[in-house]
């Protein structure tokens, strides 16, 4: 849940009422922005007395609330930017997000944001407006469904303005619905891994797909157990075997393109919770294994945003979703299963499950004569060692898929950093007893986890986002962050302008 906001884009110099407050930036030292030079003319000299005082030097994340300002509705807000030769993406958003934290604080119900004329680069008012409405967004959010009481007072602040040039026209409200669409979608993927895992099981997952697909169109398909076994997705299954849980295999198609259009597949990693089998995991912070299935949740996120915004693509989500318990009936290290593809697996390690319900999924999506196919997982650890929590990890068996996924990440501030897939480290992944292992010890795992997927993805383009470092955050801001849903939601955006 989140405390509800509406959104409208107006240009000039818009006003606000009674109760509302203006908002506009400080660069360091104490240089008042355009926005805020301009209502210092019409608060004769106030905003500049004031900085020029030393009250607001301008350090970015700063904010000052000042009352009675003359000439205004009385409230204005004064936002630090840092230094102007350094303001650029990451500043941005900080000083939107420090906007909304401190206009929460306040009595004001209406806002007029002047942040959003601000230069960020080459950055159009699109991405401004855009990245302004998710940046909100993510401050307002909070999980609250399952707490019996609602905890303090709710925000005042009902409606915020994003105030921009005459110029802007068109791409201003396509900014606005892209932001909102994104956020949405976000919210969704964050609800989603934020339900503990005795609520949000592979059945949960299917439920919600059911109801994407109802209001957005879409159609949608869930394979059970003995569906999978027909099938020979036998991977998937070694899986499931030793949860209560009944997996489920979920496809949702989104048809906004031509019939023709070949569809972009996304894939999710679903593992409801993680014990890691067998290959039992430590005890400390288990708890956390519940958003092993953010991946899911991204597709989920992603394929709502899409619907929300009805892009003229073909997208396809598919989810494959289980536990992974330990058990009288679940898989042992040793264990040779045959994927659907027909290739052969040995399980060294009941840990290393993602990649054993992704392989299965992943040529599933063969039927669709896919144009591109994304997996999103927490398949490793290695890659949060490699990579901390800033990128997700990027790897993909064509260069071309590579750098429109990096310009996607890089437009909607949701970074990745393209990793190695050479066939040098398929070496790791050799088996004696079958065509291949699960894992390939320590060196590289993440990509050695990307190099096990790879051996079935060779019949279409292919990029894979290891997202275990970036899908969540631990400590005391616990939770599930909705990332790559604007990576993914701009890859499909960038795909439907090409036409």
């Amino acid at each position: 849940m989140e405390h509800t906001v509406e959104f409208s884009i107006k240009s000039g110099i818009p006003q606000t009422g009674r109760n509302g407050c203006l908002v506009a930036g400080v660069f360091e030292p104490r240089k008042l922005s355009t926005a805020a030079a301009a209502l210092d003319r019409a608060a004769k000299g106030y905003l500049s007395g004031v900085v020029r005082r030393g009250d607001m030097q301008g350090k970015s994340g700063t904010t000052l609330l000042l009352h009675g300002v003359p000439n205004t509705t009385g409230r204005v807000l004064l936002v630090g930017l840092g230094r102007e030769n350094d303001f650029r993406e990451k500043q941005y958003r900080e000083a939107v997000a420090a906007a909304i934290r401190a206009l929460n604080a306040t009595g004001a119900d209406e806002a007029i944001l002047h942040l959003t004329k601000l230069a960020v680069g080459r950055r159009d008012a699109a991405w401004r407006i855009a990245h302004a409405v998710t940046v909100a967004h993510e401050c307002n959010y909070r999980f609250t469904r399952m707490k019996s009481k609602s905890e303090g007072a709710e925000p005042a602040l009902r409606r915020l303005i994003l105030s921009v040039d005459r110029a802007a026209g068109k791409g201003a409200a396509a900014g606005l619905a892209q932001g909102l669409a994104v956020a949405h979608g976000m919210n969704l993927a964050k609800d989603l891994g934020n339900l503990p895992p005795n609520v949000c099981t592979p059945s949960h997952l299917a439920d919600q797909a059911r109801e994407l697909a109802k209001r957005y169109r879409m159609k949608v398909t869930v394979l059970e157990r003995a569906d999978m076994e027909r099938l020979g997705m036998h991977t998937l299954l070694s899986v499931a075997q030793g949860s209560a849980q009944p997996p489920k295999f979920i496809t949702l198609e989104y048809r906004g393109g031509p019939r023709k259009m070949k569809p972009v597949a996304l894939v999710g990693k679903g593992i409801t919770f993680d014990t890691g089998g067998i290959s039992l995991k430590p005890g400390p912070e288990m708890d956390e294994m519940k958003f092993d299935m953010c991946g899911a949740a991204s597709v989920l996120g992603t394929m709502k945003a899409v619907g929300e915004m009805r892009l003229p693509v073909n997208v396809v989500g598919v989810i494959p979703a289980t536990e992974n318990m330990p058990g009288g009936r679940a898989t042992r290290p040793g264990d040779v299963v045959k994927s659907l593809s027909g290739q052969t697996v040995e399980i060294l390690n009941t840990d290393a499950e993602g990649r054993l319900v992704l392989c299965d999924a992943l040529t599933y999506v063969e039927r669709y004569k896919p144009a591109a196919v994304i997996d999103i997982a927490t398949l490793t650890g290695a890659c949060v060692i490699a990579l901390g929590h800033v990128a997700a990890g990027l790897f993909a068996n064509d260069d071309a898929m590579a750098r429109e996924v990096v310009a996607a990440a890089d437009a909607a501030y949701d970074r990745v950093w393209h990793m190695p897939l050479w066939d040098d480290y398929q070496e790791q992944l050799k088996s004696n007893f079958a065509d291949f292992a699960n894992i390939g010890g320590r060196p590289a795992g993440a990509v050695t986890a990307a190099c096990f997927l790879a051996r079935f993805t060779k019949k279409y383009q292919w990029a894979h986002l290891d997202v275990a470092g970036v899908a969540w955050k631990s400590g005391k801001e616990k939770g599930a962050t909705g990332r790559p849903v604007p990576l993914l939601t701009q890859f499909l955006v960038n795909r439907a302008r090409k036409g």
